[in-house]
């Protein structure tokens, strides 16, 4: 296994849209065990490949305490939602920047696992919201497109000023 490279806001291969998967290969495994060791070293709860330059419909995630319930999502789509729910959220590709985010409280979702069988899933709470911000990603679209123009603009500011003075941000608790 390896870490590999999380790509940052305003990387533009954050804006790919993700293509299916046809076929569960060695490769693919071999990206799913790499996302998650890359997801929990970073540390975060959610990764999708977008994040990690790989522009399949691939998502890794772990919301449990004490990361025992390691859970993957090839191909997934939401086939339903329900409620509205209000969230601070994180993002590994926005390190250090925190902001409300509404997303649908339930959810119903269809993916396949990592052995590439077919499953539907209802989640609610964290789950609901690390998903619909997960599949965001494999859409093009991070968690900041919900904040005005302005404060985008801001995070955009404050995450090149880090780079540049070379400070990393503090991590996020619950980065998505």
């Amino acid at each position: 296994m390896a870490l590999l490279p999380i790509l940052e806001f305003p990387d533009p291969r954050l804006r790919t849209k993700a293509k299916p998967v046809v076929e569960l290969d060695a490769a693919l495994e071999r990206l799913i065990d790499d996302m998650f060791e890359t997801m929990y070293a970073a540390p975060g709860i959610g990764l999708a490949a977008t994040q990690v330059d790989c522009h399949v419909r691939l998502v890794v995630m772990d919301v449990s305490e004490d990361k025992t319930e390691p859970r993957v999502f090839i191909n997934p789509e939401i086939v339903e939602k329900d409620g509205i729910q209000v969230y601070q959220e994180g993002c590994l590709s926005v390190p250090g920047i925190f902001a409300d985010v509404e997303r649908a409280n339930r959810i119903r979702l269809r993916a396949r696992d990592r052995h590439f069988v077919e499953y539907e899933l209802e989640a609610d709470g964290l789950l609901a919201v690390c998903i619909q911000h997960e599949l965001d990603h494999l859409e093009g679209k991070v968690f900041v497109d919900y904040l005005s123009p302005f404060k985008r603009e801001q995070v955009r500011r404050r995450l090149e000023k880090a780079r540049r003075d070379a400070k990393p941000l503090p991590a996020a608790e619950h980065a998505l």
